[in-house]
Parts: C-alpha cells; sequence; structure tokens
C-alpha cells in the first residue's frame, strides 16, 4: 500500500505497512518551523489511526537529520512566545501520539542531530545513527532551553548528571559516544544506513504490532509505578494478550515449530 499526502516540510508514504516520514528542509538543514510542527503531528496521526501501518521510520533528507528550531522564523515574529507556544502543541501533540501508538518509531539519523532534532530523536523507540552523524542539545548556546521532550527522555536514556551535562555545556557527542551513552540503538555506514533501517522497519512490521504496543506502555509505566502495580500491569497484559489472535497465533506457530503470520492490531 501507499499513500502520499501534500505536506509542505515533509515526506510521507506508507510502504510494505512502514510509514515513511522524512524530513524536508534540506535547505534549512531540516530545522523545525511552525509548519513542520503541524506536518509530522498530522503525520503521525495518520500513522497511530491507521491499521495498516505497522512500523514508522524517521530520517532527514540531505546531510542534516534536523538541526533545531528554525532560529531565522523565530527572528521574523512579533510575538514569538505565542508563535513557539503554538508550534509545541503541533510538536508535542506528536512526540505524545508517537509513545502512545502500537507502532514502534524507529530513526535512520543520518546526519546531525541538533536541539529539537536530538530531542526527536530520543523519542523514537529504536535509533539508529550514521557513522557521520553527531549529536547536541545546542538550546542553552540560544539562551533557549529545552523542549521537544528531552526533559523526560534524556535523562532516563543517559541519567541526570550527563543529561544536565549535555544541556548546559552543548557538547558535541559523535555517534559512538551516542551508542556508548545509550542514545543510540547502532551504528551503521552512512551509505546504507537507509538500507539497514528500511530492512529493520520492515522486519518489524511484519511483527505483532499490539504486542509491541503493549510492550512500550509498560515500559512507560515503569517510571511511576511499584513492583507489585508494575507486576500487576504485567500480568494483565500478557493474559489479555494471550487470548489475542496474534497471542494464539505465536503460541500455536511455537508449537508446530513455524514462522508466525501476525496481523499486527489483533
Amino acid at each position: 500500500m501507499t499513500n502520499q499526502n501534500h505536506y509542505e516540510t515533509i515526506l510521507f508514504d506508507i510502504r510494505d505497512h512502514v510509514a515513511h516520514i522524512t524530513l524536508n528542509r534540506p535547505d534549512a538543514a531540516n530545522a523545525a518551523n511552525g509548519q513542520m510542527g503541524k506536518d509530522l503531528l498530522w503525520a503521525i496521526l495518520q500513522c497511530d489511526n491507521n491499521p495498516a501501518v505497522r512500523a514508522v521510520l524517521l530520517t532527514g533528507s540531505g546531510r542534516f537529520f534536523c538541526a533545531g528550531g528554525d532560529l531565522k522564523e523565530f527572528y521574523e515574529q512579533e510575538a514569538l512566545d505565542a508563535h513557539i507556544k503554538e508550534m509545541l502543541i503541533y510538536l508535542h501533540g506528536g512526540l505524545s501520539r508517537m509513545a502512545q501508538m502500537n507502532a514502534p518509531v524507529i530513526a535512520a539519523v543520518n546526519g546531525t542531530a541538533a536541539g529539537a532534532g536530538m530531542s526527536l530523536a530520543c523519542a523514537c523507540d529504536l535509533v539508529y545513527v550514521a557513522e557521520s552523524a553527531r549529536f547536541t542539545m545546542g538550546y542553552t548556546a540560544s539562551g533557549l532551553s529545552p523542549d521537544g521532550s528531552s526533559t523526560y527522555y534524556l535523562p532516563r536514556l543517559v541519567g541526570h548528571k550527563r543529561a544536565l551535562e549535555l544541556m548546559l555545556t552543548n557538547r558535541m557527542l559523535s555517534a559512538q559516544e551516542a551508542l556508548d551513552w545509550g542514545i543510540a540503538t547502532a551504528i551503521f555506514p552512512d551509505d546504507t544506513l537507509l538500507d539497514e533501517v528500511t530492512a529493520i522497519a520492515n522486519k518489524l512490521a511484519t511483527g505483532p504490532t499490539a504486542a509491541f504496543g503493549e510492550t512500550k506502555r509498560l515500559l512507560r509505566l515503569s517510571a511511576n509505578e511499584s513492583l507489585e502495580t508494575q507486576m500487576e500491569h504485567e500480568g494483565r497484559a500478557i493474559a489479555a494478550r494471550s487470548m489475542s489472535q496474534d497471542g494464539q497465533e505465536g503460541i500455536s506457530a511455537f508449537v508446530e515449530k513455524r514462522k508466525p503470520q501476525f496481523t499486527g492490531w489483533t
């Protein structure tokens, strides 16, 4: 299935049950502006609402993944605070949907991810990076504070002290450092990154999508629950999944020593 829609700042299509979202402002280093916030929200809502979407692949066009917020657009605003608040209604809404959706969201970080770009990468479920990729928070270098869910995700990925260091000093992390610190999932050569990540996304798109979503939900809950409450969530979730069509198929396939054929959403 292929589904193309008109967007101003991103490319969006669905192939083989994978939704491909490409940040597409290469002349502006894929910097996030007000329109990109709207485009990302709408694309993510389409992914969340469409049972044909069983994985999402997010990348950037050109040399950059995303260089952060579009400070040139910010400079031109008469009411900048209102502009930023409106932009973040859309961007943060999209990030919230990414976390809540069943389909795994996979980043292919093809180049520098700075500011909102690093925040966006950290919000993805799996983060595969090119050897040339670099990460920096960058916000305080412009006298701003972090957004895009980075103050939630980054300390959970790297710890409080390292997150604070990255946000205060804006030090640049290499791809290897991002991997060592737990921000990146794996590193691929620049020229094979997209092919490698597409193959991973295609494989995940044949999996038990609802079970993936339940797994994401359980991990999200675990940060704020007691051991006993979390185990109760686990017990209820696996019991429900065991009665689902995909759960029944997975168990049968294991016993029958064959590859399971998951439908994804049942």
